[in-house]
């Protein structure tokens, strides 16, 4: 759709969409006519270097040709069946996740929260099934994030962030231990403990990678309470931080997954990944979905994670990501530089104001996303080149500089 065959200019677009829109945050003044590889376009066909990826969404690329083929090849055959009925990307998505993870099982939702949801009440029921009606706790980390329905939000370690405010009370079964503190998890693991649902980055908070140490120490603790280890991969996976799934470079194994984002390509769509004996708590009704598995969005991740594997991105972010943080090291003002792979966290002190500094970032035609008061958050597609990390941080230097002097 372009903005010249509806007679609109960009600012009628903006006043329609804040007219109509429940808006529930604040958008840039940018309206998006067209996307290609790194790079978003406006109505003007200027360029914008998309350090944002659509929050961690398109890892091969905007409008990868290869996924875009998929989806319109699958639309005119069919979009939509309803989970009463096989077709052939629903199945060849399966098996491509189920052998990709090293999972047994998958179940297919439309978002990461939804995945979360699904891995919230896969874990409880297998408690209960299992051990009894008091089995169904979960540990979770301080700082972590898990999305905006009414499981995530309370499985999300932040009392004080926005999400959780005005909503009453919290659904209950959630504990919160300190993050990459083992001793901290072994503290709060109970009898009626069971499982432990962690981020292997937290994103959110300001991209705060696990140490392997934890990492280990943590299947080994869910091991010896005979607890369920749960990882939610919804920003992590597919690549984005340098192995196809983020536990991999952990070297452990999780009892269930979350994924969606990258999983996609652009098109809404969540899964939940379990070991067999796991997976078996999700009888007949326990759980369902509309639209999760729908032909044309597994056509499409088909497709996208296709493109991920193929082209080794994961690669790609491995080598990409370092590069880029020593890049972000040598930038005027900058605090600390962490992340892992392409998921990568600035943090400024005290003379940048990172929404501002958002800001100044768009003017000059770079995009990314500000978590807090000093934090920038940067998740470029995986395709992302060293020349694209040079081109971004001299564009980061410069709006620094414009900002403080």
């Amino acid at each position: 759709m372009k903005l010249k065959d509806y007679g609109l200019t960009p600012e009628q677009v903006i006043e329609k969409t804040k007219k109509y829109l429940i808006e529930p945050g604040k958008r840039l003044d940018f309206v998006c006519e067209r996307a290609e590889g790194m790079y978003m376009y406006d109505s003007a066909g200027q360029a914008y270097l998309d350090f944002f990826a659509g929050i961690a969404v398109n890892s091969a690329g905007s409008c990868n040709p290869a996924v875009v083929k998929a989806i319109q090849d699958q639309a005119a055959d069919v979009m939509h069946a309803s989970a009463y009925i096989y077709t052939l990307p629903l199945a060849l998505l399966s098996e491509r996740v189920c052998t990709s993870t090293g999972m047994d099982k998958v179940f297919f939702q439309n978002s990461g929260a939804e995945a979360n949801e699904a891995m919230i009440k896969m874990a409880r029921k297998y408690g209960i099934d299992h051990y009894g009606a008091n089995d169904w706790k979960i540990v979770t980390a301080r700082g972590s994030f898990h999305g905006r329905t009414l499981g995530a939000m309370a499985a999300t370690g932040q009392p004080d962030n926005a999400c959780q405010m005005g909503f009453g009370p919290m659904v209950p079964g959630f504990s919160y231990a300190e993050y990459n503190n083992l001793e901290s998890f072994r503290e709060a693991v109970d009898d009626d403990t069971i499982a432990i649902m962690l981020e292997p980055v937290e994103g959110e908070s300001g991209v705060y990678p696990a140490t392997p140490e934890f990492m280990k120490g943590i299947r080994e603790l869910c091991d010896e309470k005979g607890i369920l280890l749960l990882l939610d991969e919804v920003q992590t996976g597919w690549g984005r931080t340098g192995s196809l799934m983020a536990y991999m470079g952990y070297g452990i194994k999780p009892d269930i997954i979350s994924m969606a984002k990258a999983l996609g390509g652009g098109v809404p769509i969540g899964a939940v990944a379990a070991k067999e004996a796991v997976a078996k708590a999700f009888t007949p009704g326990s759980h369902g979905s509309t639209f999760g598995g729908n032909a044309l969005v597994c056509a499409a991740a088909l497709a996208e994670t296709d493109e991920i594997i193929s082209k080794n991105l994961p690669a790609n972010a491995a080598k990409v990501g370092p590069y880029l943080m020593e890049k972000l090291r040598g930038l005027p003002h900058v605090k600390e530089v962490r992340g892992r792979g392409l998921m990568v966290g600035v943090e400024f002190d005290d003379a940048v104001e990172a929404g501002a500094l958002k800001e100044q970032l768009f003017k000059n035609h770079l995009l990314v996303t500000a978590i807090g008061n000093r934090i920038l958050r940067l998740v470029p597609p995986l395709i992302c080149t060293e020349a694209d990390c040079d081109k971004a941080a001299e564009i980061l230097n410069k709006s620094v500089l414009e900002l403080t002097e």
